[in-house]
Protein backbone atom coordinates (compact mmCIF):
# COMPACT_ATOMS: atom_id res chain seq x y z
CA UNK A 1 0.00 0.00 0.00
CA UNK A 2 1.09 3.68 -1.21
CA UNK A 3 2.78 5.49 2.21
CA UNK A 4 1.15 8.53 0.96
CA UNK A 5 1.44 11.94 3.40
CA UNK A 6 -0.94 14.82 3.54
CA UNK A 7 1.88 16.78 3.17
CA UNK A 8 1.98 15.26 -0.37
CA UNK A 9 -1.66 15.30 -1.39
CA UNK A 10 -1.72 19.13 -0.55
CA UNK A 11 1.58 19.67 -3.02
CA UNK A 12 -0.02 18.17 -5.41
CA UNK A 13 -3.89 19.54 -5.22
CA UNK A 14 -2.03 23.00 -4.63
CA UNK A 15 0.64 22.16 -8.33
CA UNK A 16 -2.38 20.84 -9.96
CA UNK A 17 -5.09 23.89 -9.32
CA UNK A 18 -2.48 26.89 -10.15
CA UNK A 19 -0.40 24.46 -12.47
CA UNK A 20 2.19 26.87 -11.10
CA UNK A 21 4.96 25.65 -9.07
CA UNK A 22 5.80 29.18 -7.82
CA UNK A 23 2.15 29.67 -7.03
CA UNK A 24 1.80 26.15 -5.17
CA UNK A 25 4.57 26.83 -3.06
CA UNK A 26 3.12 30.58 -1.24
CA UNK A 27 -0.08 28.32 -1.09
CA UNK A 28 1.37 25.04 0.69
CA UNK A 29 3.68 27.64 2.92
CA UNK A 30 6.56 25.08 1.01
CA UNK A 31 10.16 26.21 -0.63
CA UNK A 32 10.36 25.19 -4.52
CA UNK A 33 12.82 22.84 -3.74
CA UNK A 34 10.37 21.25 -0.62
CA UNK A 35 7.45 21.09 -2.99
CA UNK A 36 9.24 19.51 -5.75
CA UNK A 37 10.49 16.97 -3.60
CA UNK A 38 6.56 15.91 -2.15
CA UNK A 39 5.63 16.08 -5.55
CA UNK A 40 8.60 13.57 -6.82
CA UNK A 41 8.03 11.11 -3.34
CA UNK A 42 4.19 10.83 -4.41
CA UNK A 43 5.07 10.05 -7.88
CA UNK A 44 7.45 7.70 -6.55
CA UNK A 45 4.61 5.82 -4.15
CA UNK A 46 1.96 6.04 -6.68
CA UNK A 47 4.24 4.21 -9.58
CA UNK A 48 4.54 7.16 -12.34
CA UNK A 49 4.14 11.02 -13.91
CA UNK A 50 1.21 12.85 -12.22
CA UNK A 51 2.32 16.24 -13.97
CA UNK A 52 3.56 16.76 -17.68
CA UNK A 53 6.07 19.36 -17.26
CA UNK A 54 7.86 21.57 -20.08
CA UNK A 55 9.54 24.97 -19.78
CA UNK A 56 6.81 26.79 -20.45
CA UNK A 57 3.39 24.88 -18.66
CA UNK A 58 2.47 22.25 -16.26
CA UNK A 59 -0.06 20.21 -16.84
CA UNK A 60 -1.50 17.01 -15.12
CA UNK A 61 -1.46 13.30 -17.17
CA UNK A 62 -4.34 11.45 -17.56
CA UNK A 63 -3.55 9.59 -14.40
CA UNK A 64 -2.96 12.99 -12.77
CA UNK A 65 -6.01 13.92 -14.08
CA UNK A 66 -7.97 10.92 -13.00
CA UNK A 67 -6.65 11.15 -9.39
CA UNK A 68 -7.00 14.97 -8.95
CA UNK A 69 -10.44 14.97 -7.70
CA UNK A 70 -9.75 11.63 -5.56
CA UNK A 71 -7.36 13.84 -3.78
CA UNK A 72 -9.77 17.09 -3.04
CA UNK A 73 -11.73 14.66 -2.00
CA UNK A 74 -9.31 13.00 0.35
CA UNK A 75 -8.56 16.75 2.05
CA UNK A 76 -11.76 17.58 2.64
CA UNK A 77 -12.54 14.84 4.10
CA UNK A 78 -9.84 15.07 6.01
CA UNK A 79 -10.15 18.91 7.16
CA UNK A 80 -14.11 18.22 7.65
CA UNK A 81 -13.12 15.22 10.03
CA UNK A 82 -10.47 17.42 12.24
CA UNK A 83 -12.86 20.19 12.47
CA UNK A 84 -15.42 17.93 13.94
CA UNK A 85 -12.71 16.52 16.08
CA UNK A 86 -11.94 19.97 17.27
CA UNK A 87 -15.40 20.94 17.91
CA UNK A 88 -15.95 18.28 19.97
CA UNK A 89 -12.89 18.80 22.61
CA UNK A 90 -13.84 22.23 22.41
CA UNK A 91 -17.53 21.18 23.72
CA UNK A 92 -19.16 22.74 20.90
CA UNK A 93 -20.64 19.55 19.17
CA UNK A 94 -20.94 16.22 20.52
CA UNK A 95 -23.30 13.65 21.91
CA UNK A 96 -23.42 11.58 25.81
CA UNK A 97 -24.69 8.23 25.95
CA UNK A 98 -25.24 6.95 29.65
CA UNK A 99 -27.53 4.39 31.45
CA UNK A 100 -29.30 5.39 34.48
CA UNK A 101 -31.21 2.96 37.21
CA UNK A 102 -34.80 4.45 36.94
CA UNK A 103 -34.75 5.84 40.72
CA UNK A 104 -32.20 8.20 40.08
CA UNK A 105 -32.73 8.71 36.21
CA UNK A 106 -36.34 9.97 37.27
CA UNK A 107 -35.56 12.12 40.39
CA UNK A 108 -31.38 13.28 40.31
CA UNK A 109 -30.45 13.41 36.98
CA UNK A 110 -32.77 15.60 35.32
CA UNK A 111 -31.40 18.54 37.56
CA UNK A 112 -27.92 17.55 36.69
CA UNK A 113 -28.45 17.02 32.95
CA UNK A 114 -29.58 21.23 33.28
CA UNK A 115 -26.51 22.08 34.78
CA UNK A 116 -24.60 20.41 31.81
CA UNK A 117 -26.59 21.90 29.33
CA UNK A 118 -25.82 25.50 30.94
CA UNK A 119 -22.01 24.85 30.13
CA UNK A 120 -22.25 22.79 27.04
CA UNK A 121 -26.00 23.73 25.26
CA UNK A 122 -24.14 22.32 21.77
CA UNK A 123 -23.67 18.37 22.77
CA UNK A 124 -26.37 16.10 23.18
CA UNK A 125 -27.35 13.83 26.04
CA UNK A 126 -28.94 10.18 25.41
CA UNK A 127 -30.24 8.85 28.78
CA UNK A 128 -31.16 5.03 28.89
CA UNK A 129 -33.22 4.26 31.86
CA UNK A 130 -33.31 0.58 32.79
CA UNK A 131 -32.50 -1.46 35.60
CA UNK A 132 -29.62 -1.45 37.93
CA UNK A 133 -28.65 -4.65 36.87
CA UNK A 134 -28.60 -3.65 32.79
CA UNK A 135 -26.82 -0.56 34.08
CA UNK A 136 -23.61 -2.55 34.40
CA UNK A 137 -24.21 -4.88 31.50
CA UNK A 138 -24.36 -1.60 29.04
CA UNK A 139 -21.24 0.15 30.01
CA UNK A 140 -19.69 -3.37 30.28
CA UNK A 141 -20.26 -3.80 26.66
CA UNK A 142 -19.37 -0.30 25.55
CA UNK A 143 -23.13 0.59 24.57
CA UNK A 144 -22.53 3.49 27.22
CA UNK A 145 -19.63 5.31 28.32
CA UNK A 146 -21.13 6.34 31.63
CA UNK A 147 -23.73 4.63 33.97
CA UNK A 148 -25.39 5.57 37.42
CA UNK A 149 -26.59 2.68 39.71
CA UNK A 150 -26.20 0.59 42.91
CA UNK A 151 -22.45 -0.45 43.32
CA UNK A 152 -22.18 -3.99 41.23
CA UNK A 153 -19.09 -4.98 43.47
CA UNK A 154 -15.80 -5.89 42.64
CA UNK A 155 -15.75 -6.48 38.98
CA UNK A 156 -11.69 -6.36 36.75
CA UNK A 157 -12.81 -4.40 34.04
CA UNK A 158 -15.13 -1.94 35.53
CA UNK A 159 -14.46 1.39 37.76
CA UNK A 160 -17.17 2.22 40.58
CA UNK A 161 -17.37 6.00 41.93
CA UNK A 162 -19.92 5.84 44.75
CA UNK A 163 -21.58 9.32 44.97
CA UNK A 164 -23.77 8.95 48.35
CA UNK A 165 -25.48 6.14 49.95
CA UNK A 166 -29.01 5.31 49.30
CA UNK A 167 -31.03 4.75 52.68
CA UNK A 168 -34.25 1.88 52.09
CA UNK A 169 -37.70 3.90 53.82
CA UNK A 170 -40.75 2.59 54.66
CA UNK A 171 -43.60 3.20 52.15
CA UNK A 172 -47.15 3.32 53.41
CA UNK A 173 -50.80 4.65 52.75
CA UNK A 174 -51.58 8.06 54.36
CA UNK A 175 -54.57 6.36 56.73
CA UNK A 176 -52.02 3.39 57.67
CA UNK A 177 -51.03 3.23 61.79
CA UNK A 178 -47.69 3.54 61.22
CA UNK A 179 -47.74 6.62 58.82
CA UNK A 180 -48.13 8.51 62.46
CA UNK A 181 -44.70 7.13 63.47
CA UNK A 182 -41.54 8.86 62.66
CA UNK A 183 -39.90 5.88 62.16
CA UNK A 184 -40.76 2.08 61.59
CA UNK A 185 -39.18 -1.20 62.38
CA UNK A 186 -39.12 -4.27 59.91
CA UNK A 187 -40.71 -5.95 61.89
CA UNK A 188 -43.71 -3.70 62.50
CA UNK A 189 -43.74 -3.26 58.86
CA UNK A 190 -43.69 -6.97 57.86
CA UNK A 191 -46.66 -8.00 60.00
CA UNK A 192 -48.78 -6.15 57.30
CA UNK A 193 -48.77 -7.26 53.45
CA UNK A 194 -45.69 -6.72 51.84
CA UNK A 195 -45.35 -5.88 48.30
CA UNK A 196 -41.88 -5.91 46.47
CA UNK A 197 -40.02 -6.22 43.60
CA UNK A 198 -40.06 -9.82 41.48
CA UNK A 199 -36.65 -12.04 42.03
CA UNK A 200 -33.98 -11.33 40.83
CA UNK A 201 -34.55 -7.85 41.60
CA UNK A 202 -31.08 -6.55 43.37
CA UNK A 203 -33.08 -4.58 45.60
CA UNK A 204 -35.16 -8.06 46.41
CA UNK A 205 -32.06 -9.79 47.12
CA UNK A 206 -30.62 -7.14 49.41
CA UNK A 207 -33.70 -7.25 51.80
CA UNK A 208 -33.73 -10.93 51.87
CA UNK A 209 -30.24 -11.18 52.71
CA UNK A 210 -30.57 -8.34 55.21
CA UNK A 211 -33.01 -9.80 57.38
CA UNK A 212 -32.13 -13.49 56.45
CA UNK A 213 -29.13 -12.48 59.23
CA UNK A 214 -31.34 -11.20 61.86
CA UNK A 215 -33.87 -14.50 61.00
CA UNK A 216 -36.59 -12.67 59.84
CA UNK A 217 -38.31 -13.77 56.76
CA UNK A 218 -40.10 -11.93 53.93
CA UNK A 219 -43.56 -13.28 52.29
CA UNK A 220 -44.76 -10.96 49.51
CA UNK A 221 -48.42 -10.57 49.17
CA UNK A 222 -47.76 -9.09 46.20
CA UNK A 223 -45.06 -9.11 43.73
CA UNK A 224 -44.32 -6.44 40.66
CA UNK A 225 -41.75 -5.40 38.08
CA UNK A 226 -41.77 -1.28 39.02
CA UNK A 227 -41.09 0.51 41.84
CA UNK A 228 -43.63 2.78 40.51
CA UNK A 229 -46.48 0.55 40.54
CA UNK A 230 -45.32 -0.63 44.06
CA UNK A 231 -46.09 3.13 45.23
CA UNK A 232 -49.84 2.90 43.65
CA UNK A 233 -50.47 -0.60 44.91
CA UNK A 234 -49.92 0.76 48.33
CA UNK A 235 -51.65 4.18 47.81
CA UNK A 236 -54.54 2.16 46.73
CA UNK A 237 -54.31 0.13 50.54
CA UNK A 238 -53.14 -2.97 49.50
CA UNK A 239 -49.93 -3.45 51.77
CA UNK A 240 -47.06 -1.55 52.46
CA UNK A 241 -43.58 -1.78 50.82
CA UNK A 242 -39.32 -0.48 51.94
CA UNK A 243 -37.86 1.04 48.51
CA UNK A 244 -34.66 2.99 48.00
CA UNK A 245 -34.73 6.87 49.29
CA UNK A 246 -34.31 7.74 45.89
CA UNK A 247 -37.94 6.74 45.25
CA UNK A 248 -39.01 9.47 48.08
CA UNK A 249 -40.64 11.47 46.10
CA UNK A 250 -41.91 9.19 43.59
CA UNK A 251 -43.76 7.99 46.14
CA UNK A 252 -44.79 11.03 47.80
CA UNK A 253 -46.33 12.55 44.46
CA UNK A 254 -48.37 9.67 44.20
CA UNK A 255 -49.70 9.88 47.86
CA UNK A 256 -47.84 7.71 49.84
CA UNK A 257 -46.23 8.07 53.23
CA UNK A 258 -42.72 7.60 54.05
CA UNK A 259 -40.61 7.04 56.86
CA UNK A 260 -36.81 6.15 58.21
CA UNK A 261 -36.93 2.36 58.86
CA UNK A 262 -34.37 0.46 61.32
CA UNK A 263 -33.83 -2.52 62.83
CA UNK A 264 -32.44 -3.31 60.28
CA UNK A 265 -30.86 0.11 58.78
CA UNK A 266 -30.51 -0.64 54.80
CA UNK A 267 -28.20 1.54 52.30
CA UNK A 268 -26.31 0.81 49.32
CA UNK A 269 -23.81 2.91 47.48
CA UNK A 270 -25.20 4.78 44.39
CA UNK A 271 -22.19 6.08 42.29
CA UNK A 272 -21.17 6.09 38.87
CA UNK A 273 -19.71 2.86 36.85
CA UNK A 274 -17.10 3.13 33.93
CA UNK A 275 -14.80 0.74 31.81
CA UNK A 276 -11.11 0.75 32.93
CA UNK A 277 -9.56 0.28 30.36
CA UNK A 278 -11.74 2.89 28.00
CA UNK A 279 -10.70 6.00 28.47
CA UNK A 280 -14.13 8.91 28.54
CA UNK A 281 -14.47 11.27 25.81
CA UNK A 282 -14.40 14.74 26.67
CA UNK A 283 -18.25 15.05 26.70
CA UNK A 284 -18.49 12.08 28.90
CA UNK A 285 -15.83 13.29 31.42
CA UNK A 286 -17.44 16.85 31.67
CA UNK A 287 -20.29 15.37 32.79
CA UNK A 288 -18.77 12.03 35.09
CA UNK A 289 -16.94 15.77 36.69
CA UNK A 290 -20.17 17.86 37.29
CA UNK A 291 -21.97 14.49 39.07
CA UNK A 292 -19.28 14.09 41.27
CA UNK A 293 -18.72 17.37 42.61
CA UNK A 294 -22.83 17.62 43.21
CA UNK A 295 -22.47 14.31 45.36
CA UNK A 296 -23.10 16.04 48.78
CA UNK A 297 -25.74 18.01 47.12
CA UNK A 298 -27.36 14.82 46.19
CA UNK A 299 -26.43 13.15 49.39
CA UNK A 300 -28.81 15.75 51.34
CA UNK A 301 -31.51 15.97 48.26
CA UNK A 302 -32.47 11.66 49.11
CA UNK A 303 -32.84 12.46 52.56
CA UNK A 304 -36.34 12.36 54.61
CA UNK A 305 -37.05 15.93 55.57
Amino acid sequence: MANITLKQLKAFVAVARTQSFTDACIQVHLSQPALSLAIKKLEEEVGGALFSRTTRAIALTPEGEEFYPVARKILQDCDTALDDLNQRFAMNRGRVVLAAMPSFASSLLPGLIREYRVLYPSVSVTVNDVIAEDVVDMVRNGQVEVGVTFDPGRFDDLTFIPLFEDRFVAVVYAQHPLASEESVSWQALLEDDFITLQQPSSIRLLIEAKLRQLGMQVHPEFETHQLATIGRMVVTGLGVSAVPSLCIGQMREQGAVCRELHTPVMSRPVGIVTRKRYPLSTAARSLVDIIQASADRLSQEVKLT
